[in-house]
C-alpha cells in the first residue's frame, strides 16, 4: 500500500475505501480501465475528457503504489507504456459497481443530465507500401 498523507486510522471500512479512491478521476479510471483492458496513456486521456496531463499521471501512480494499476513499461523506441487493473484494482471496481447503480437511479430519478462517453478513434490501417 501506499504511504499517503493518510494511512489510517480509519473510522470504518468505508473511510478506508474512501481514502483510495478519492479524487475526481480515479473512480472513472477504473472503469475505463475495466472497460478496454489495457490502456496507453494517451487513450486513457481520450476516455477521460477535462482530466490533465498532470492529473492523470498524479492519479495513476497513486493507483499504481495502491495496489491498483499495473503499469508495464516496454524498452521499444519510441517508449511504450501500458496501464491495466489488477486484480486488487478489479475488485474495487466490482465494489463500485453498486454505487454506480445508486447514481444511475439518482442521475433517472433528478433528472439530470448525462454526459455520453466519446467513441474511442479506431486505428488506421498504415498504407504506406513498404519497402522491397
Amino acid at each position: 500500500m501506499a504511504k499517503g498523507s493518510r494511512s489510517g486510522p480509519y473510522v470504518c471500512g468505508i473511510d478506508a475505501a474512501l481514502d483510495v479512491v478519492s479524487g475526481k478521476w480515479k473512480g472513472l479510471i477504473l472503469w475505463e480501465l475495466d472497460a478496454h483492458g489495457v490502456r496507453r496513456f494517451a487513450e486513457l486521456r481520450r476516455g477521460l475528457p477535462g482530466v490533465s496531463e498532470k492529473m492523470l499521471t498524479q492519479h495513476l501512480r497513486e493507483m499504481e503504489a495502491d495496489g491498483l494499476v499495473h503499469r508495464e513499461v516496454y524498452a521499444e523506441v519510441p517508449p511504450r507504456v501500458e496501464y491495466s487493473l489488477t486484480e486488487h484494482g478489479r475488485t474495487l471496481n466490482q465494489a463500485l459497481g453498486p454505487l454506480g447503480a445508486w447514481g444511475t437511479e439518482r442521475i433517472r430519478r433528478e433528472g439530470c443530465e448525462q454526459r455520453q462517453p466519446q467513441p474511442q478513434p479506431q486505428p488506421q490501417p498504415d498504407t504506406r507500401s513498404s519497402p522491397r
